[in-house]
């Protein structure tokens, strides 16, 4: 038995989706605060549990008779770490057999690194799972393509400027869909217990080649400009965007300009067997459509 948690959330969704065309239904089931919202599922025949990262309980009941996990990491950054430690006690508490952790691509290990915000949680969760003597894999994700338009905003082709304060920093992007197919291929096959897997881009790009794919694609000149972080903050202030986005945006801009996510690896590529959905692919149908 397979469980995926998050499986309301679009990566959790993209591996169901990825897993059915390789297991059967019957073999597989998904984890969920709201049952409901992941009901399309138990209509193929996965069987839909409740659970909650913050409730032991629930997750030692869902986790009854399960074989592998795939963990998706939680996405409150303030209480993430003592719903891992509930996740991973549970696991153990349940003997399963195999964890798959969705982590992240960093440069180092170190806890006071400029995307320490991010970066501790997951660091201090691959430890717990390791010293749980489980049998595990570490999927290193890298950034998603799918954050670009967040970062860059949607009307980027109306202002003809990309305004990010990120620098001449590069970033190794892959899709959510090439990670999820991965996960699917890694949970349905054998021979990848105690490794770790640097799911990322074979290209890293910077956000002055995302302006000059941006300007190709729409034939606009599409200008890329790095502000201060105060100008930027500023900016995003006066536009209405909610301070805890700003926060984040800042935060992973300070992680790009200084070059904790330019980590091109080929291993997803292999993986898959097949090339990963390019850059200028995704920007063309996210900006510039049919």
């Amino acid at each position: 038995m397979i469980l995926i948690t998050g499986a309301s959330g679009h990566l959790g969704a993209a591996v169901v989706n990825e897993l059915l065309n390789r297991v059967e239904a019957s073999q597989m089931a998904v984890l969920s605060r709201n049952v409901e919202k992941v009901n399309k599922f138990k209509e193929l025949g996965v069987e839909v549990r409740q659970g909650d990262y913050d409730d032991y309980d629930s997750l030692v009941k869902a986790f009854k008779g399960v074989d592998s996990l795939y963990f998706v990491s939680g996405n409150d950054i303030a209480s993430r770490m003592k719903q891992h430690e509930n996740v991973v006690k549970a696991a153990k508490e349940a003997e399963l057999k195999h964890i798959v952790y969705t982590s992240f691509q960093r440069q180092t290990d170190e806890l006071d690194s400029i995307i320490q915000f991010v970066a501790e949680s997951h660091i201090k969760t691959e430890d717990l799972i390791r010293e749980s003597g489980i049998p595990y894999t570490i999927l290193k994700h890298g950034l998603y393509l799918e954050v670009i338009p967040l970062f860059i905003g949607d009307n980027v082709l109306e202002t003809q400027t990309l305004f990010l304060p990120a620098d001449e920093g590069k970033v190794s992007f892959a899709s959510r869909a090439d990670m999820a197919q991965g996960a699917a291929i890694i949970l349905s096959t054998s021979g990848h217990e105690g490794k770790t897997y640097e799911f990322g881009g074979e290209l890293s790009y910077g956000m002055k080649d995302v302006a000059e794919i941006l300007s190709k694609l729409s034939g606009k000149d599409i200008s890329y400009v790095s502000p201060t972080i105060e100008d930027f903050v500023n900016a995003l202030s006066e536009a209405g965007v909610p301070q805890g986005a700003i926060d984040v945006t800042v935060g992973f801009s300070q992680g790009i300009a200084a070059g904790e996510f330019d980590q091109p690896t080929t291993t997803l590529k292999d993986i898959l067997g097949h090339e990963l959905l390019s850059l200028s692919t995704f920007l063309e149908a996210t900006f510039i459509g049919e």
